[in-house]
This record gives C-alpha cells, structure tokens and sequence, in this order.
C-alpha cells in the first residue's frame, strides 16, 4: 500500500482509507464480528486511515469502531466530524468541544488525529431546522464563539492534532477563506469520474449538480490536502449497480430511477466500456483517476466486506495515474454528455 501525506503537515496515511459511513452499511448495520473481520483485513492490506463522524448511526459507527480496534490492538490515523444543527446555533463553539469529546468517548481513545466540520460552508445563512447540517453560514464558522473558535479550543487542548471542512459544492470561495486562516489542514469532497469538478474545471459539455470549484487545488496551494469520498458516486461506478444486481446486503439500495440517477447510469455504462476497453475494471478506472491528482491525499472506500477491501486495495492501492490516452478518452465522454 503506498502512503501520501496530508497537505503539509506531518500525518502521512494510506492513499486508500476506510469511510465509516452509512452508505456501505457495515459500521452501522453489521455485526460485531463483521466489522472486526473487514477492519481486521483492511489493516493488514495497509490500511492505516478511519474516517468517522457521530452522524454515521448515532454514534454507532464511532463506537463499534472503537470496540473493533480495541480487540485487533490497532491505533490508525483516526479522523472524525462534528454536525452542527439548528439546535445548536447559540452555541457553536462549545457545541464543538462537547461533540468531539463525546466522539473521543465512543472511539475509546484520548485525542482525534483530525477533526472536522461536518457542515460545508456557505455564503448565506440557510434554513437550518432539525437534524440537518449540510451547510453553514461562514459567519458562524468565523464569529465570536462560532466553528472555528470550538476547532482552536480543541487543538489547543490536545483533543486534536489538525482540524478540516467538509465542501459540499458550489462553496469554493467559502472554503478557500476558512483555509486561509491557517487553522484547518483537511477537505472532504467528491471527486468522481461523474462529477470531476473538485479537480477539474468543469467540463462544457458535462451536466452536473454541484460544482466543487477545483477545490483540491484550493486546498494545496494553502498547504491543505485533500480526502476523497464516496469515490464510486455511492456505487454508481459499480458493475452491481450497472447491470441492476443492486448494491450489498447492508448497503443502502440505489435508486437509479430519477432522471439524474438514469443520466449517470448511462455515463457509468460508458466509462465501463471504456475501462474493458483497456483491461481495467470500473473501480480501477474510478481510482486510478482520483490518484492521478496530486493534492488527494486518501481516497476513502466505503467497504460492506472483505472482498471489497480486496478488490479495491488489487485494483487501486499500486496503481499508477492513467495514461494520457485514457485521460482524452475520459475527457471525450464528458464533453458527449451533451448536459
């Protein structure tokens, strides 16, 4: 497994990590003895990256995490998140302290390696109600008492060692202020063969939701790095999903009947075509096109067993970036999506 380094400080992870979210369903559906085997397999392929948050079953991903790591005796570059709601708007700063220690608290350990904002920023205050946190006012992360304020509080602590965002699109400016502080050293975002903006600048020719704005360049000329998630577009970059098999048992289903979903299917179907065209599987043509930029620094799997740790630490793990020749193939089939 080769390693790369998070932006420019001293955390060097596996380029591969391992996302414990709810989309694979393992750290929040399967059994005990699941995820200590998956995790347990995932460590010795040289997996040495968990990307968590409190947000993924209620707590129950960060705990199960913790118990299966306490069994297999392992201390991985951990990361976690903090989700700040519409309740907790009067007090942010203290809101961020108090989750992350809650965090530590289900993880079983002292201190977090990174941690991160779970809420992309944004240039207007949104409708905040209930349990959503997608976005947040940038004024709440900047002002007295606001999000930045409960990240330093944190580091100067000791609870952790560096603190991140999540870009959840059409946010780069936002993104690129916060990182201009110097405070934050870690951006979670997409960056798929489906939607390549995070990296790239948006292709005429391609119809997408949200554009990332080259965040991952914002991130590395400001010493930041970059993770990637949901790097299959939550399975859509899978022959399961293509050839209607449907996703893993404690995987959430897809649903690929709204108009957004079927458009991607048939660029999925393309990219496919394209990948057996050059004796690549799909997942190997989804990750070897993440890793051939330079500012990801990991790219996170979203596995529900051991054969899919497998298949992509085989596919991805040594793989070099794609050849310019794929590279001009790829770019051909986004300018043909015709929006």
């Amino acid at each position: 497994m080769k390693t790369r380094r998070i932006g420019a400080t001293d955390v060097v992870v596996s380029q591969i990590g391992f996302g414990c979210g709810g989309n694979a369903g393992l750290m929040v559906r399967g059994t005990a003895a699941e995820q200590e085997r998956v995790i347990g397999y995932a460590l010795e392929r040289g997996i040495t990256y968990f990307d968590n948050a409190p947000d993924y079953g209620d707590g129950r991903s960060e705990e199960d995490l913790g118990s299966a790591l306490r069994l297999l005796k392992a201390r991985p570059v951990i990361n976690t998140k903090v989700e700040i709601r519409a309740e907790n708007l009067n007090d942010i700063a203290d809101h961020v302290v108090r989750s992350v220690e809650g965090s530590l608290r289900r993880l079983r350990i002292d201190a977090c390696d990174i941690v991160q904002i779970h809420n992309g920023p944004v240039a207007r205050r949104p409708e905040s109600q209930g349990r959503g946190y997608r976005t947040l006012w940038i004024e709440d992360y900047v002002r007295p008492g606001g999000a930045m304020e409960g990240l330093r509080r944190l580091l100067e602590s000791g609870k952790t060692r560096y603190a991140g965002l999540v870009a959840r699109g059409d946010d780069a400016a936002e993104v690129s202020a916060l990182l201009k502080t110097g405070l934050l050293h870690l951006v979670n975002v997409p960056f798929t063969l489906l939607n390549p903006t995070a990296g790239y600048r948006k292709p005429p020719g391609l119809a997408v939701d949200k554009d990332y704005g080259q965040v991952i360049d914002v991130a590395h000329s400001a010493g930041a790095g970059a993770a990637i998630f949901s790097p299959l577009a939550g399975g859509m970059l899978t022959d399961a999903v293509i050839s209607g098999q449907g996703t893993h048992p404690l995987a959430r289903p897809k649903d690929t009947s709204a108009s957004k979903a079927r458009r991607e299917l048939l660029l999925a179907r393309r990219f496919r075509a394209l990948a057996a065209e050059h004796r690549l599987s799909l997942v190997e043509l989804a990750y070897r096109f993440i890793l051939g930029h330079s500012g990801v620094g990991t790219v996170l799997g979203g596995f529900s067993s051991v054969e899919q740790v497998e298949d992509t630490v085989r596919a991805a793990a040594d793989a070099d970036s794609l050849p310019d020749e794929i590279l001009e193939q790829v770019r051909q089939i986004w300018d043909e999506d015709g929006g």
